[in-house]
């Protein structure tokens, strides 16, 4: 199994095809737009310099990384001959549907279709093929190149084949894969977006401000970022969109968004990606200075 295509060149998606193509396997990334791809392959590209400049790869294993990677903006001509999908596209039950009616179209009869969603139903997903016992979550933590985690979510079709599969080319590509059932949010999700939740809600109930609640969380938790830092990296849409998947799938107030949260996103605040969040990266995407609004 050398042949994998990625379905979105976004950060997640490009992320997934650097570490697979890095691990030499043969990788065909796709989206729909020349300009996404024309910028994932730049981020790849840079993301390889950095580790050339800190000597973790050599300058041919770049080479060599980049060489395994060719670039599509046809779904149907780039899983031809894929022997595993990863969907990273945007976190989005409708969009993500219609990928894999697509590819249960387009794919060869034995390809496994694994989807990088961060909350939404395999089972659901599944559904949408004539082959849900390949259909598979792998849903890898951001940045994907550094972090180990590999959450591996079984829909109720999934097949032990499947899985086992799926958890060897995990591991093959030196991450830690953990077998996970399919419940809104999963378990990554389902502890972290109540904690960045929590924490809107305290900044919005006027408890402290930005960087006091992050400093909490840094200092005296051991948290490596503080919760709200972490929402900016996330993407605060992102945030939004999974916890009101575990809000409608659970049906429980707790995992309600913030109404601060709610706003932010309408209002276009979606954290790095946007240049605002709860902290400012007009001039730097390190969280050093906080918006406006929260001073």
């Amino acid at each position: 199994m050398k042949n994998v295509a990625v379905i979105g060149a976004g950060t997640m998606g490009n992320g997934i095809a650097h570490t697979f193509a890095q691990t030499d396997y043969k990788v065909h990334l796709i989206d729909v737009s020349q300009a996404s791809l024309d910028k994932g392959i730049a981020t790849i590209t840079k993301n390889l310099d950095r580790m050339v400049a800190k000597e973790r790869i050599t300058e041919e294993d770049k080479q060599r990384t980049l060489k395994n990677i060719t670039i599509y903006t046809s779904l149907e001509a780039g899983v031809e001959f894929a022997s595993l999908v990863v969907e990273a596209a945007t976190e989005n039950l409708d969009l993500k549907l219609k990928i894999f009616q697509d590819l249960d179209k387009f794919c060869p009869d034995d390809t496994i279709l694994a989807s990088n969603t961060s909350s939404i139903s395999i089972t659901k997903i599944a559904a949408a093929t004539s082959r849900p016992d390949m259909v598979i979550g792998m849903h890898f933590m951001n940045p994907v190149p550094i972090m180990k985690l590999v959450e591996i979510i079984k829909g109720y079709s999934t097949s032990q084949e499947t899985y086992d599969t799926v958890q060897e080319i995990s591991e093959k590509l030196q991450k830690v894969p953990v077998e996970v059932n399919d419940y809104p949010g999963f378990v990554a999700n389902r502890i972290l977006m109540p904690m960045i939740n929590e924490a809107i809600e305290t900044l919005y109930n006027g408890v402290a401000g930005v960087e006091e609640i992050d400093t909490v969380m840094k200092l005296g938790m051991a948290h490596p970022m503080g919760p709200l830092q972490l929402a900016d990296f996330i993407g605060l849409d992102v945030c939004l969109s999974i916890l009101n998947v575990m809000y409608d799938g659970f049906k429980n107030p707790k995992y309600a968004p913030c109404p601060l949260l709610v706003n932010m996103v309408m209002a276009g605040k979606m954290g790095i990606k946007s240049g605002e969040g709860f902290y400012d990266y007009s001039e730097s995407r390190k969280a050093e200075t906080v918006a406006k609004m929260f001073l």
